[in-house]
């Protein structure tokens, strides 16, 4: 079983910062993608940045240029920077991780997990 925990959503005023903090963890072989998507009220869960399986960085585009990820590969874990917040960045804050896990036999097993989320509200 993989666990995804994430943390530091917060209500902040806009032009401000949060940092976001996501870690897998449980029966884990091997991450091979991590990172942060995100839901406004009476939107689809979009794309905020992410580690993509080749280690390339994908971000959305309407957070380039003032979000920033970055990783923790020994503990399973990736932040998320955001600077110069606006009112449209509120969401829910969801992190993503794409797991090897260890199974019976020397099998492994490949699963996509999502975490609960974290409440980012940004206020003017």
């Amino acid at each position: 079983q993989v666990q995804v925990v994430e943390s530091g959503g917060d209500l902040v005023e806009a032009g401000g910062s949060l940092r976001l903090h996501c870690t897998a963890s449980g029966n884990i072989h091997s991450v091979l993608a991590m990172g942060w998507y995100r839901q406004a009220p009476g939107k689809e869960r979009e794309l905020v940045a992410k580690f993509n399986r080749d280690d390339t960085i994908e971000y959305g585009d309407s957070v380039k240029g003032r979000f920033t990820i970055s990783r923790d590969n020994a503990n399973n874990t990736v932040y998320l920077q955001m600077n110069s917040l606006k009112v449209e960045d509120t969401a829910v804050y969801f992190c993503n991780a794409d797991v090897v896990s260890p199974a019976p036999g020397e099998a492994l097993l490949f699963g996509d997990y999502w975490g609960q989320g974290t409440q980012v509200t940004v206020s003017s």
